[in-house]
């Protein structure tokens, strides 16, 4: 199969400025200058770059990760007029033979480029394979909007890298709102046209969906699946696992947005009273249907969750947490791989059993017995076997 080829049929088979590192391996990273974000696998390590518009970043296995911000400055114009000149240019540049998509990224321009080009190591022996990405960032008030460019690649003969180089490239939020969108590479796959209504489960409400966000969300959860599995045995596993939350959370954070108010509206009947509201959601996500499938992430992804009223542990502690910080009540996950599970945070007054966690002491919550907010079984209540996960990537504590 050509190049030219690659990317749609993969994607079919699926379906169906200084950056400032949050943590040092955890590749969480933000630009003040130009206000993007990313959040790469844990191997990426930065090797070059000038400290503000170009940073490139490499995997001890040949994945390489660049970043370009194009822009215009006061001694000159900007070297793009426009995305399409911009993804054009590079695949002249490159000599690559891919083919480039255009598409709309959160109502702005977008390319996404398959890259098959000689490689710049060898003399061009060897070929180089991977995709592009072309976004806008956010534009001062009568200036064009400046232009990113990422390129995710590696070796021809190292097919394995591609899910890699599409997550890495999935991570990256043009600005501080996107970050809690689903990510771009999701969005070209996965285009979201016309909502419909739909029913949340057991609750007799409707909320607006789009027909893809399950299958979307879905996708996404199994190919971060994936990606995750090289750390398994990898002195970074416990980031990247918070990673594979964060990627998660982030996909279903805007496609339950509508859903999470409507449930609000449904559950929240005191006007003062959180933890009130927190039992109650706590309460209906325990009468969802127990689920697991261990022939891939074993993740039921969110949307599916509220819709059909079914989960294991994580979808239902990760869904507790996002209802509640949409309702500015902040909320965690914490996991465990000695007692296989996950259990809800939340910072609420009032007793109970309690993990700390950054500096706080997390009420807890389990979503799958039916128990009351903060009760815990003592079979799974050493502290030292719980790894708390911030699900916002641009909260993450240092």
């Amino acid at each position: 199969m050509t190049m030219k080829k690659f990317l749609p049929v993969f994607l079919l088979i699926l379906a169906r400025a200084l950056l400032i590192p949050i943590a040092l391996e955890a590749s969480s990273l933000y630009s003040p200058t130009w206000g993007f974000s990313l959040d790469l696998p844990e191997d990426y390590v930065y090797v070059e770059g000038d400290g503000r518009d170009r940073f490139s970043f490499e995997t001890p296995d040949g994945a390489c990760f660049d970043i370009v911000v194009y822009a215009a400055t006061s001694q000159r114009p900007a070297p793009y007029a426009s995305i399409r000149a911009l993804a054009n240019d590079v695949q002249i540049r490159l000599s690559s033979e891919g083919d480039t998509s255009f598409f709309t990224y959160q109502n702005n321009e977008a390319a996404i480029l398959e890259l098959f080009f000689p490689s710049p190591f060898d003399g061009g022996r060897s070929v180089m394979i991977g995709f592009g990405l072309a976004l806008e960032l956010e534009a001062e008030p009568g200036k064009p909007a400046p232009l990113l460019l990422a390129l995710a690649y590696g070796p021809e003969w190292r097919e394995d890298l591609l899910l890699l180089h599409l997550s890495a490239l999935d991570s990256i939020a043009p600005t501080a709102e996107d970050r809690l969108c689903p990510g771009p590479i999701t969005e070209f796959s996965f285009p979201r046209e016309t909502r419909q209504r739909m029913a949340i489960w057991g609750l007799g409400e409707e909320a607006w969906f789009y027909p893809v966000d399950e299958e979307a969300s879905q996708w996404l959860i199994e190919r971060e699946f994936i990606v995750l599995i090289r750390y398994a045995e990898s002195a970074d596993w416990v980031e990247a696992w918070s990673r594979y939350y964060r990627a998660v959370y982030r996909d279903s954070y805007e496609r339950l947005k509508d859903a999470a108010f409507v449930i609000e509206r449904k559950l929240y009947t005191s006007q003062n009273d959180s933890r009130e509201f927190a039992g109650r959601v706590l309460e209906w996500i325990q009468g969802f249907t127990y689920e697991r499938d261990f022939s891939g992430s074993d993740f039921v992804s969110l949307v599916s969750a509220v819709l059909d009223g079914r989960g294991d542990c994580d979808s239902r502690a990760m869904l507790f947490a996002l209802i509640l910080n949409q309702a500015n009540i902040p909320a965690a996950m914490m996991v465990s791989v000695e007692y296989s599970h996950a259990m809800g945070l939340v910072d609420l007054p009032g007793s109970g059993a309690r993990f700390d966690f950054v500096g706080k002491q997390w009420l807890v919550a389990e979503t799958t017995a039916q128990v009351t907010l903060g009760l815990i079984g003592a079979d799974t209540s050493d502290p030292d076997y719980w790894l708390g996960i911030f699900l916002d990537s641009q909260l993450t504590p240092d």
